[in-house]
């Protein structure tokens, strides 16, 4: 083995050892283990733009970027794998609409802000135009319910089942949405139309092909996953589920569809199979979720340089307030006659944290061509930072206030 590569071996597995560590700590004190992983990243010295005779950094952008498709990709399967189809049908029509039109309308209100800005306080003074306008609108139109869940659970067990059931089936819809408009974003500098019609028509065309393509490859696993005479052993349902995730998420891909809904449709229909065996399919892959998870946020924390954090951090601040004032009037206009009170929807408005996606999206548009591109993870890592710290800090007290902790709920 060569010395580089056993000492990145070296670097890496104790950096997972101490971010797993850090992750048991956050679930001790009740924050989302995401944020004192993304500190750790932070803190360690990788000096990605090394010149000649200086040593080479432990993970570039492009790197990073792989990295961080991949293990969505592995973080939404789980997702789908973890879900209960038949608690999240009951919800299905507001989630949906919070999921589509509630992130395009977040988008785009917050693309017409931030094309207002123009510009981020970084030492790369990033001038954003339409399309940078439009990739910050995509970055944080999506929300992540892994990390509103995990500062909720003291209180999960209290709170309306419905509730919470809204929260991660929005989650799961809405990421893809994000994703795939991030990558118009990305292409549209180099793309002599920019009519918005196409682009919405692209959007829905790999949303919907990618939950088709999902649902296929979810039907074809169950047909090899499920009850037979002689049943599958641990490493075997680990393997041939591993396989035809892989299948489904670069065959999407090629063919220009989501791959990350494809990702979530294909877990979702596995792990709602009477077929499968759910106790020994989720145990196969509770394991590549919680690494996949640890190296998203641990990449994204060593391509950053602290000083472009604390730089962008009143802009990101101002985002956040932008950001939250939109999902309130979004997640109130969408929500009325779906059965949801007024103290649900101001929950629901205030539980749109930010987690997994950004990340990815930021890293994607870092190590592409776009001239914004290398300010996105930092502005990415503060809008974040600052969500789950502020955000998360109101969570539990706002649920008290507005009466919606009880003593058993259904």
């Amino acid at each position: 083995m060569p010395p580089s590569l056993a000492l990145l071996l070296v670097l890496f597995g104790g950096l997972l050892l101490l971010a797993l560590f850090l992750d048991d700590i956050a679930s001790q004190i009740r924050v989302p283990g995401i944020l004192l992983v993304l500190v750790l990243g932070l803190l360690i010295d990788n000096n990605i733009n090394a010149g000649p005779g200086q040593p080479a950094a432990l993970l570039n952008l492009a790197q990073a970027d792989q990295l961080a498709q991949v293990a969505l990709v592995l973080v939404l399967f789980f997702g789908g794998l973890a879900a209960n189809w038949q608690q999240m049908r009951q919800v299905l029509l507001p989630s949906l609409r919070l999921a589509t039109l509630g992130s395009l309308l977040t988008a785009g209100a917050l693309a017409l802000v931030v094309f207002g800005v123009q510009t981020l306080p970084s030492r790369h003074h990033a001038v954003l135009g339409v399309a940078g306008a439009l990739f910050v609108g995509a970055m944080f139109c999506s929300t992540d319910a892994s990390a509103v869940l995990t500062l909720l659970k003291p209180l999960r067990q209290r709170l309306p089942r419905r509730l919470l059931d809204l929260l991660e089936c929005e989650s799961g819809f809405n990421d893809p949405i994000a994703v795939v408009l991030a990558g118009l974003a990305i292409a549209l500098p180099h793309s002599r139309d920019t009519a918005i019609a196409p682009l919405l028509v692209e959007v829905v065309r790999q949303f919907l092909l990618g939950a088709f393509l999902g649902f296929l490859g979810g039907k074809a696993a169950e047909l090899l996953l499920g009850r037979r005479k002689h049943p599958l052993n641990l490493s075997q349902v680990t393997v041939m589920a591993l396989a035809g995730l892989m299948l489904v998420a670069g065959g999407s891909s090629l063919v220009g569809a989501s791959p990350l809904l494809a990702a979530y449709v294909m877990g979702l229909v596995l792990g709602n199979s009477e077929e499968v065996d759910q106790a020994q399919l989720e145990a196969s892959q509770a394991g590549f979720a919680k690494l996949a998870e640890l190296m998203l946020f641990l990449c994204l924390g060593l391509v950053v340089q602290p000083t472009d954090v604390v730089e962008l951090l009143p802009t990101a601040l101002f985002l956040l307030v932008i950001l939250l004032l939109v999902r309130w009037l979004v997640v109130t206009l969408l929500l009325l006659r779906s059965g949801f009170s007024r103290a649900d929807c101001r929950f629901t408005a205030l539980a749109g944290l930010r987690g997994a996606v950004p990340v990815a999206i930021a890293l994607q548009a870092a190590a592409s061509d776009v001239r914004w591109g290398d300010a996105m993870p930092a502005f990415a890592l503060a809008v974040v930072l600052l969500g789950l710290v502020l955000q998360g800090a109101l969570l539990s007290p706002v649920a008290r206030r507005l009466g919606l902790v009880g003593s058993a709920h259904p």
